[in-house]
């Protein structure tokens, strides 16, 4: 019992003596790592700082920005850490961390597939100039004003406050209508008057109208006017014109506007806006029936 408990002994202080032997051989390198190491983490803190300020100069979001120096300084921390290792000699810790992060960013890619190509979407669009915070677009069946663009969802206020969360990959997979890009914005007016009117009259007069209400139209020349059909109580036009605007309740403030002024002109002038009218006709005479008179003879 006692040789046996000698012989264990023996071999754990060999064990231990050589530990020891190999930390002191590789002290030098194991310094070394630890500097290497914490010159790294102040390097990220460094460059995510630096790497931020400028992406938030393109970038107007501010969970974006942060991801980004996140990502940027995870980036250079294991940089770090594959110098130390390097350093340490584990050359095959290193070669079995690299192999095991390939298969392990395999595996999440395939299981995150969707919710990958929405961030990568999203960082697209953060960075597209054609699409910023505040503009008034038209996408996948909605229209509103771009109020955040964030990893996941692009999101849009609508006219009626509410909001609409798109998944980012359908905004860069469909076609996107961006009315904020321009400084102009056409506004269309569509409106009949009756048969008895003065068509030239009518043309002049709209035309003068609208040339009246809005500065950006210098003169009547300027604003389209076209009939367009006889209809069933009217004969309709379409007139159209430009105004500066960037928004879509301007052009909205821009057509109420109009049809006042139009309404007025024509209420002045003597010019029917008539509404539908039907007439009914009716080719057969009406025959109407005497009413049968009933007596009652009472008998005394």
């Amino acid at each position: 019992m006692t040789e046996e408990f000698n012989k264990a002994y023996e071999l754990i202080s060999g064990k231990l003596t050589g530990w020891l032997e190999t930390i002191i051989a590789n002290l030098p390198n194991l310094l070394i790592a630890i500097i290497v190491m914490v010159v790294f983490y102040y390097i990220s803190k460094y460059v995510s700082k630096l790497v931020g300020r400028l992406v938030s100069k393109k970038v107007h979001q501010d969970s974006l920005v942060s991801i980004i120096t996140k990502i940027t300084a995870v980036a250079i921390i294991a940089i770090g850490l594959f110098l130390a290792l390097g350093v340490l000699n584990l050359s095959k810790t290193l070669e079995t961390l690299i192999g095991a992060a390939g298969v392990s960013g395999l595996v999440i890619g395939l299981a995150l597939q969707g919710t990958l190509s929405n961030t990568f979407a999203g960082i697209v669009l953060s960075f597209r100039k054609s699409v910023e915070l505040g503009h008034w677009v038209e996408t996948n069946g909605y229209s509103g004003e771009v109020v955040e663009i964030s990893l996941k969802n692009f999101v849009i206020k609508e006219s009626d406050n509410n909001m609409v969360l798109i998944p980012n990959k359908s905004i860069l997979e469909n076609p996107l209508k961006n009315y904020s890009l321009t400084t102009k914005m056409r506004v269309f007016i569509e409106c009949g008057v009756g048969y008895e009117s003065d068509l030239d009259q009518v043309k002049s007069l709209t035309q003068q109208t609208i040339a009246n209400e809005f500065d950006q139209v210098k003169k009547p020349e300027d604003v389209e006017f076209y009939y367009t059909e006889f209809g069933g109580s009217s004969i309709n036009y379409l007139c159209r014109f430009w105004i500066d605007s960037e928004s879509m309740l301007e052009k909205l403030k821009a057509k109420t506007n109009a049809i006042i002024a139009i309404k007025k002109a024509y209420d002045k002038a003597g010019i029917n806006i008539p509404f539908p009218i039907r007439t009914l006709q009716f080719d057969n005479k009406l025959a109407i029936d005497k009413p049968i008179i009933k007596e009652e003879f009472s008998s005394n």
